[in-house]
């Protein structure tokens, strides 16, 4: 037998298959195999994603874990699936989608392992079933950076690239980027039975759900002992903190469809993909994003919205419109609540010595005085927090055209602080607020070099970007002003 052929064999590492999903059966997926790539090779790997996994270092850099995650031998006791569901683009019923180009391997340590970009499957409608190298790389890096800031996410553990070419606007090299979550099910899921009324199947999935993650929705008495309401409010509130973090961070996801929402609060399916440079609150980062539907200051509106969707799939089973209606009450009051933790920790703000109101008022006119001047976001926030630690304010002062509007600013946030300890204030900023991120601009640069077969922006951009509160002196260029250049990057959902 051809050794390519043979299953790769990773029971020797203590890692054993457990697939869940599988188990519900033939109504929720099709069984299929990736298809393979000619001639793999690494682009980037994530030792931590590894180490989660339980699989040890010396794997990630084997040729026949390459071979096996490019999908051109089995693993062995992997299962590989493509899972059904539907959902709203744009706002619009868009019907059965589906995993289009990602293949389900199975269960390891209680984490699902996907090969994203494996080929085609019978979801794949109009496409390839392929990835390219440009979006598996950004995929790669901001699954690791998101993690990294504290912020629920789905994982990667690596990508993998091949000289194959797909189509996309130009001819690109074909990727796979194997990403790992506790469970990739998304609203889609649920809405793809409730559209078809096939209750019985909803009925099996929303069980399945909630006895794998949400195990208190069956005995907690938190919605009138309703087990499908208590689902859908602890969804809610887990995406409601979810964007919260994403608003806090200036994260722009950039396609916000019910099949690209998480059931766990988990961000998840990353394609245009942006972090803000200049605070702009009604920044647009999808270039396919005509109307605007899904930009910065929209995102918790279309969260809710996308809730909604849900709710609306599981009223065959939570059969009461009130029960439904207070679960999802819930995302205003989690969100705000979550979102103002979040923004007084970035000010260094504990409570102390002041009232929420004062705090938010405060929050409101300086994001007010940073979109009027738009300020660069990532880094008005470090300085800030650097000028907290070393009451050097100039730094800062630089960053603002309307130098007096910010003097008023400022003068009010000094009083505010007088009822902290400036030390600990100086602590929190500087480990709330990062160094890096992944400006769109690095993103692209290591895109480039890896083109050529040169990785080490990559796993340079992933060292910062996993410890991005860190100085890391050695790459300071990173954490400065982007480019002129970078403002005229586009990207779209085939990003």
């Amino acid at each position: 037998m051809n050794t390519l052929l043979q299953p790769f064999q990773i029971s020797h590492t203590g890692l054993v298959w457990n697939n869940h999903f599988q188990r519900l059966g033939p109504d929720f997926y099709t069984a299929l195999a990736p298809q393979g790539m000619p001639a793999p090779y690494w682009v980037g790997r994530s030792l931590a994603v590894a180490e989660m996994l339980g699989l040890p270092a010396g794997q990630l850099q084997s040729d026949a874990l390459l071979q096996a995650l490019a999908g051109n031998q089995p693993i062995s006791g992997s299962q590989p699936l493509a899972s059904v569901y539907s959902g709203h683009q744009f706002g619009h019923w868009a019907g059965q989608l589906g995993d289009g180009r990602a293949c389900l391997l199975g269960e390891v340590n209680g984490l699902e392992v996907q090969l994203k970009g494996s080929g085609l499957t019978p979801y794949s409608r109009m496409g390839d079933g392929r990835a390219v190298l440009r979006s598996s790389i950004r995929e790669f890096l901001c699954s690791e950076a998101m993690h990294a800031l504290g912020i629920p996410t789905t994982r990667a553990l690596c990508v993998v690239g091949s000289d194959e070419e797909v189509a996309r606007e130009s001819l690109e090299t074909a990727a796979v980027v194997t990403r790992v979550a506790t469970s990739f099910i998304r609203f889609g899921h649920f809405e793809h039975f409730a559209a078809r009324n096939q209750i019985a199947q909803l009925k099996t999935l929303a069980d399945y759900v909630i006895a794998r993650y949400y195990p208190d929705c069956q005995s907690a008495s938190l919605l009138a002992a309703n087990p499908y309401a208590n689902l859908l409010m602890q969804v809610t509130e887990r995406t409601a903190v979810m964007v919260a973090h994403w608003q806090a961070v200036g994260f722009c996801h950039g396609v916000m469809n019910t099949d690209n929402m998480s059931m766990l609060g988990l961000t998840i399916d990353y394609g245009p993909f942006q972090f803000l440079d200049a605070y702009d609150p009604g920044h647009i980062c999808n270039h396919t994003d005509r109307g605007g539907r899904y930009a910065f200051d929209r995102q918790p509106d279309i969260a809710h919205w996308n809730l909604y969707a849900l709710a609306q799939a599981l009223m065959p089973l939570i059969e009461d419109q009130a029960l439904a209606l207070q679960a999802l009450d819930t995302f205003k009051s989690v969100f705000e609540r979550t979102w103002l933790q979040l923004m007084c920790a970035k000010l260094g703000l504990t409570g102390n010595g002041a009232g929420t109101d004062i705090d938010h008022t405060l929050l409101q006119d300086l994001l007010a005085l940073l979109a009027q001047d738009r300020v660069d976001y990532t880094l008005f926030w470090r300085r800030l927090s650097q000028a907290v630690a070393s009451q050097q304010f100039a730094p800062v002062r630089d960053l603002f055209l309307d130098t007096a509007a910010w003097d008023a600013w400022l003068l009010r946030y000094a009083e505010r602080l007088v009822g902290e300890n400036q030390n600990q204030a100086a602590a929190l900023m500087l480990k709330t607020n990062p160094k890096y991120v992944l400006r769109n601009y690095l993103g692209e640069l290591a895109i480039e070099a890896a083109k050529g077969k040169d990785f080490s922006m990559v796993a340079n951009l992933l060292t910062l970007l996993e410890r991005p509160f860190d100085e890391h002196p050695a790459f300071e260029t990173y954490a400065g002003l982007p480019p002129d250049w970078a403002s005229r990057i586009e990207i779209s959902c085939s990003s």
